[in-house]
């Protein structure tokens, strides 16, 4: 053995829920070889949580509740798969709800159809 300590992970919490940042903080800060970043201090790691994406609606589009959940999900790249079992439907419920969407917001895609929507300001990225 050389005598040399482990290298220090330096953790930045970003995380806009108060309590859970302090939770975090707190479990981290009996763990060896982690120290808390100061503000502003440069991290090796960062504890970052972002808000989902939420839907507001324009007057011109009019999406069902089901809709608005499917688009959320598709925001955030999932599958039909994924979105059916997320939400408890079936594959073939979960194509038709994205038909629907690229439909009313006249997409050529997924990925357009979110692009659509962020940019009608349907969905806040």
């Amino acid at each position: 053995m050389s005598g040399e300590s482990p290298p220090v992970i330096v953790v930045a919490i970003e995380i806009e829920d108060a309590a859970v940042a302090d939770r975090l903080a707190a479990l981290l800060s009996g763990v060896a070889g982690i120290r808390l970043a100061a503000r502003r201090e440069e991290a090796t790691v960062a504890l970052v949580s972002r808000a989902p994406p939420t839907v507001t609606e324009p007057a011109d589009i009019d999406l069902t509740p089901r809709e608005r959940d499917v688009l959320v999900l598709m925001a955030e790249g999932a599958s039909n798969k994924a979105i059916a079992q997320r939400l408890g439907i079936s594959v073939h419920t979960a194509k038709f709800h994205v038909g629907s969407l690229l439909e009313k917001l006249d997409a050529t895609g997924r990925t357009d159809a979110v692009a659509h929507a962020a940019r009608l300001g349907v969905i806040n990225l």
